[in-house]
């Protein structure tokens, strides 16, 4: 990242990667605003920078406080659950968005990718999260005392094809493989509820590999995929073996807590090599 300039704005949706990213910028000498949006970012007096609640529907209110406070750069961080057009709300500038959008069945790649447009468009500069903090993106190979299987490894890449045919289509990010069947894929239902619900598939012998990637097409400043300690727990809740990610491609929240609790737990969790697709930074 280059020398610090300017002021933050971080849109914040829930978990840990906000906090960890407004502690990355306050440390490179860079002032911080957070827009915490409703519904989806619970705690946002714990993020540790001013902040100011606003729903997801009100667009122009949340772009005209970013111009107010000053934000040269904005970067989108933490989970979000896609709402419902009827949730919404939409302001005058939200619902010009939604005009756009039309009709068309957009992914959350492509429903991210107009709104980074429209943050550019009113001049803002759109950074990646792993700009901020560079650690977080995934290295390659194994990380941490437990090697995976020939079977599992074979499972692992037999995944990263599957999930990159999903993310190409815009459906998911992952998927769980076992001694070469899928037992589930990614959709709308998030990580979390596919590894819960691949428990019910399992077939005896080496156990499953959770799989992510970044989609093929993706725009690395937005939504990359994510994995921390809580995914690790969830693996080995499911009986997985593993956990496989796309080196330069997903980001690993709290890394060295992440790889103690993979070793306390006793599965691998390994960076494979990307295996084609475009780079967006």
């Amino acid at each position: 990242m280059t020398a610090p300039q300017g002021k933050i704005g971080l849109i914040a949706g829930g978990g840990d990667l906000p906090a960890r990213l407004v502690d990355a910028a306050k440390a490179s000498g860079r002032a911080v605003f957070v827009i915490a949006l409703d519904g989806h970012c619970d705690t946002p007096e714990t993020i540790g920078a001013p902040y100011e609640t606003i729903r997801i529907g009100a667009a122009g209110k949340i772009l005209s406080r970013l111009k107010a406070e000053g934000c040269v750069d904005v970067v989108l961080a933490g989970k979000v659950k896609r709402p419902s057009f009827a949730s919404i709300r939409p302001d005058l500038r939200a619902a010009k968005l939604l005009a756009k959008i039309g009709l068309k069945s957009l992914g959350d790649d492509g429903l991210l990718r107009i709104i980074g447009q429209e943050l550019e468009r009113d001049g803002f500069r759109l950074v990646g999260a792993h700009e901020i903090m560079a650690d977080l993106v995934a290295p390659e190979g194994t990380l941490g005392a437990v090697e995976p299987s020939d079977q599992a490894l074979s499972d692992a890449r037999r995944g990263q094809e599957i999930a990159r045919v999903l993310g190409s289509v815009d459906v998911g990010q992952g998927c769980i493989v076992q001694q070469g069947l899928v037992l589930a894929v990614e959709a709308i239902e998030g990580t979390d509820e596919m590894i819960r619900r691949s428990a019910g598939y399992a077939r005896p012998g080496v156990g499953g590999v959770l799989v992510k990637t970044s989609k093929p097409q993706q725009d690395r400043r937005l939504d990359l995929p994510a994995i921390g300690v809580t995914t690790v727990e969830q693996a080995h809740a499911a009986g997985l073996s593993g956990i496989a990610v796309q080196a330069g491609g997903t980001m690993i929240i709290d890394r060295k807590n992440v790889i103690a609790k993979a070793d306390e737990l006793g599965i691998f969790l390994i960076g494979l090599p990307d295996r084609g697709g475009a780079d967006h930074d």
